[in-house]
């Protein structure tokens, strides 16, 4: 948490409030929230906000300075915010970037994490492309399906943590992987190869609609998650199966919701979601 919808929820709200507008000042208060790169605090005084974009968890922001783009890439982590000046927080001590900009609705962007899972990168075009070849797979909103069917009959092992490996398809974690496979009807442990055509085509749909869903609801706040503005996500109160362990399956079948403990726990239907073949 989060994952892609909240992250796309980020990048969203940013560009609205921060297209455009010239940076200021770039304070970093920990020197251990570099990922890679360096601060040149000079260069950065009088950037433009050119883009802003989603990289599977990731948001990146690139300025623009006498013609040279660099991008300030953050990785939310398990705790880590982007918030807006105009949102209160808790425990302040726990900013650990400001980017301040003249010419914007928000005057400031805020980098809070109070566990530090999350870190910047400060990267040139080239180190972009590096950083995004090294970390991510495809976009599982990008990917067409065609795309998606090859990527899945050149795999092995189960299913569930195909969706949520990185490096193949990025984006997806516990939470989305966890409501995918409940309405495409897959047991998260299903092997990949046992998946008949159909089966893929038809997980493929529905990793698009819940992912586009979410990010309409303004993903989910489980825990931590606040969009920049403050708000939470509302996509958490059409959780059908996600933290639901002991609860009626919603698809009415008689049977309750279980709990596979691993390394993420997995909550699943086992009528809904036999792990039979499905050839």
């Amino acid at each position: 948490m989060p994952e892609l919808p909240e992250a796309e929820v980020v990048a969203r709200q940013i560009r609205a409030r921060l297209l455009g507008a010239q940076l200021r000042d770039f304070w970093i208060g920990r020197a251990d929230i570099v990922r890679e790169g360096l601060l040149t605090a000079s260069w950065y005084r009088g950037a433009v906000l050119q883009s802003v974009q989603r990289f599977g968890k990731s948001v990146a922001l690139g300025l623009v300075n006498q013609n040279v783009c660099r991008y300030v890439v953050a990785e939310l982590g398990m705790t880590g915010l982007l918030l807006f000046q105009s949102v209160p927080t808790k425990y302040p001590q726990h900013v650990h970037v400001r980017l301040s900009f003249e010419g914007a609705s928000e005057p400031e962007l805020r980098y809070w994490n109070p566990r530090r899972f999350g870190r910047l990168s400060l990267l040139d075009k080239t180190g972009l492309e590096r950083y995004l070849a090294r970390r991510f797979g495809v976009d599982p909103l990008l990917v067409s399906k065609q795309d998606f069917v090859r990527i899945l009959r050149e795999r092995r092992g189960r299913l569930k943590p195909l969706l949520m490996h990185q490096q193949i398809i990025a984006g997806i974690g516990n939470i989305y992987a966890n409501e995918i496979l409940f309405r495409a009807r897959l047991h998260p442990n299903m092997p990949v190869s046992q998946l008949s055509m159909g089966k893929v085509e038809r997980l493929y749909e529905v990793m698009c609609e819940v992912l586009e869903e979410a990010i309409l609801a303004g993903g989910s706040s489980v825990r931590d998650f606040f969009a920049p503005d403050g708000t939470e996500g509302q996509y958490k109160r059409r959780h059908l199966v996600y933290g639901k362990e002991g609860q009626s399956c919603p698809n009415r079948c008689g049977e309750s919701i279980r709990r596979l403990q691993g390394e993420r726990s997995s909550y699943f239907c086992s009528r809904c979601q036999s792990l039979r073949s499905t050839r």
